[in-house]
C-alpha cells in the first residue's frame, strides 16, 4: 500500500465546504457565476493549527448540481465555491501551516447532469460515452427514458460501471489531476458501493506518480480487513467504533464499546482506520450524547489507533440532528461564521468543549505511538469503563464514568493524571460524577 508515512501523524479537521460557506444548496438557487467562497476558509486556519491539528479534510468541492455528491465535472471546481485558482489559493494556505489536505472524491457515480450521461440520453447507445454506465438498453428506443442503475435508489446519481477501463482511466485522471495541484489524498465516496477490484486497478497507477498519496474509502459496514487487502485503499471509515461509542455514552452501556474496541484491535495488523465522533453525514456527537459527556466521546477517540477526524464545529459543542428527509442534513451542515469566535465570548460549555479538544489533540501529539495502540479492558460496567491503550513500551489509560454519583475505579499502574477531572491516590482514580481522566502509565 501507500508511502504516506505522515497519515500517522495527521489529525484532520473535516468541513462540508458547501455547508461552511454558505453556498446554495438546493436546485432553483444554485444559478451563479463563480463565487470565491473557499476564501471564506482561510480565516479558519490559523484555529485548526491552534486546536493541533494538521489536515484539513474538505468535502464535495467539485462542479455539482446541489449537495456537492451528484458531481458533473469532476475538473472543475464548483463554482458556487470558486475556481481552480481558489483552491489552489486555499492549498498552498494550509501548505504554509503544515497542514494536509485531502479531497472528496465520488466515484461510484455522477449526476444525471453530467455531460457525459446527457449525451447517452440525446444519443443512446450510439453515444461515446455509453460505456461509462450501467445501462439496460433492452427494448429501448430513441426518446425513450434511459434505464440506468443509480446509487441506493437516488434518481440523480447514476452509477458509473467500474468494470469499463474508461471509468478507471477517468478516476485515474482526475486523482492525478488534483495530486499534481498540491492535495495529498482523496476520501472515497460511498467506497462501499464499488467493487474492491476496480480500487486495486487504479490506485495502485495513481501511486506510480504520487507515492505519498493517501486514500480511506468510505465503507458502512462488511470485512473491513478484506475490504483494504483486495483494494489497496490505506483506510476505511470506522463506523462501528462511531456508533458504539455514541450508543456506549447515551445508552449507558460500555459493553457495546469494549466489543467494538476488540474488533477495532483486530483491524491493526491489516490498516489503520480513519477514526472520527461526527461528520457531515452523521447526527453532532453532542446532540447524541449531550454536550456534558462529549469528553468522554472524545477521550476515546483521542486515545484509540487510527487517523481521527474533528468535524468542524464540534469543538464548539454545536449541536445538530441529522433527518431523514429533503433538507434533513442542513442542520448538521450549517454555514460558519466569517472567522473563528474569539475563545473569551464563549459560553462556558462552548470554553469547556474547545478546551477538551485541545487537550487531548495535545495529547495525541504527545504520544504519537497511540496511532498503533492496542486498547484492552481493565474495568467495564454498564456506567464505567477503564481502558488502557498501549504498545510494548508506552500507555495510557482511560477511566469514563457516566454515573452520577462518584467512582473510584483501578488505575491501572497509571502514575500521572494527564487529562480530565480525577485524582490517583494507593493505585485508584477517584472520578466525580460524570467525570472522566486521561492518565499516563
Amino acid at each position: 500500500m501507500t508511502g504516506a508515512g505522515w497519515a500517522d501523524t495527521v489529525v484532520w479537521w473535516h468541513v462540508y465546504p458547501l455547508g461552511f460557506t454558505g453556498a446554495p444548496i438546493r436546485p432553483e438557487s444554485a444559478a451563479e457565476g463563480p463565487v470565491p467562497r473557499l476564501d471564506r476558509l482561510h480565516a479558519w486556519l490559523d484555529h485548526v493549527v491552534e486546536l493541533g491539528l494538521n489536515g484539513l479534510a474538505l468535502g464535495p468541492v467539485f462542479a455539482s448540481r446541489t449537495h456537492g455528491y451528484d458531481t458533473v465535472d469532476h475538473l472543475r471546481v464548483d463554482p458556487r465555491l470558486g475556481t481552480e485558482a481558489d483552491l489552489g489559493r486555499l492549498i498552498g494556505a494550509c501548505s504554509d501551516r503544515g497542514i494536509r489536505v485531502c479531497l472528496d472524491g465520488v466515484f461510484n457515480h455522477v449526476g444525471r447532469a453530467h455531460p457525459a450521461f446527457a449525451e447517452v440520453e440525446a444519443r443512446g447507445p450510439e453515444a461515446s460515452t455509453a460505456g461509462l454506465f450501467r445501462i439496460d438498453w433492452t427494448g429501448w428506443r430513441p426518446g425513450d427514458p434511459v434505464r440506468a442503475d443509480v446509487f441506493e435508489g437516488h434518481d440523480q446519481l447514476v452509477a458509473l460501471d467500474h468494470s469499463s477501463p474508461a471509468v478507471a482511466d477517468l478516476v485515474v485522471e482526475v486523482m492525478r489531476h488534483w495530486l499534481d495541484r498540491g492535495a495529498d489524498g482523496w476520501r472515497l465516496d460511498a467506497a462501499y458501493a464499488v467493487p474492491p477490484e476496480f480500487w486495486a486497478r487504479v490506485l495502485p497507477e495513481v501511486r506510480r506518480t504520487h507515492p505519498d498519496a493517501w486514500f480511506t474509502g468510505e465503507v458502512i459496514h462488511g470485512d473491513a480487513a478484506a475490504i483494504v487487502r483486495s483494494s489497496t485503499v490505506d483506510s476505511l471509515t470506522q463506523y462501528e467504533l462511531w456508533q458504539a461509542i455514541w450508543h456506549g455514552i447515551a445508552e449507558r452501556n460500555f459493553f457495546e464499546l469494549t466489543h467494538a474496541l476488540e474488533r477495532h484491535n483486530g483491524l491493526l495488523a491489516t490498516f489503520l482506520p480513519s477514526t472520527f465522533v461526527g461528520n457531515h453525514d452523521v447526527t453532532r456527537i453532542a446532540s447524541a450524547v449531550g454536550p456534558e459527556l462529549v469528553p468522554h466521546a472524545l477521550a476515546v477517540l483521542f486515545t484509540v489507533a487510527g487517523v481521527p477526524s474533528v468535524y468542524a464545529g464540534d469543538e464548539y459543542g454545536w449541536t445538530g440532528v441529522k433527518e431523514q428527509r429533503l433538507g434533513g442534513d442542513d442542520a448538521v451542515r450549517p454555514e460558519f461564521p466569517p472567522r473563528p469566535p474569539d475563545p473569551a465570548e464563549l459560553d462556558a460549555t462552548a470554553r469547556r468543549t474547545l478546551d477538551v479538544h485541545r487537550a487531548l489533540v495535545a495529547l495525541r501529539r504527545r504520544h504519537p505511538w497511540l496511532t498503533r495502540a492496542h486498547a484492552d479492558v481493565v474495568h467495564l460496567a454498564n456506567e464505567q469503563v477503564v481502558l488502557r491503550s498501549g504498545t510494548a513500551g508506552a500507555a495510557v489509560v482511560v477511566a469514563l464514568n457516566l454515573a452520577a454519583q462518584p467512582v473510584e475505579l483501578p488505575a491501572a499502574d497509571a502514575t500521572t493524571v494527564e487529562c480530565g477531572t480525577a485524582r490517583l491516590t494507593g493505585g485508584r482514580v477517584q472520578l466525580p460524577a460524570q467525570g472522566w481522566a486521561v492518565l499516563s502509565a
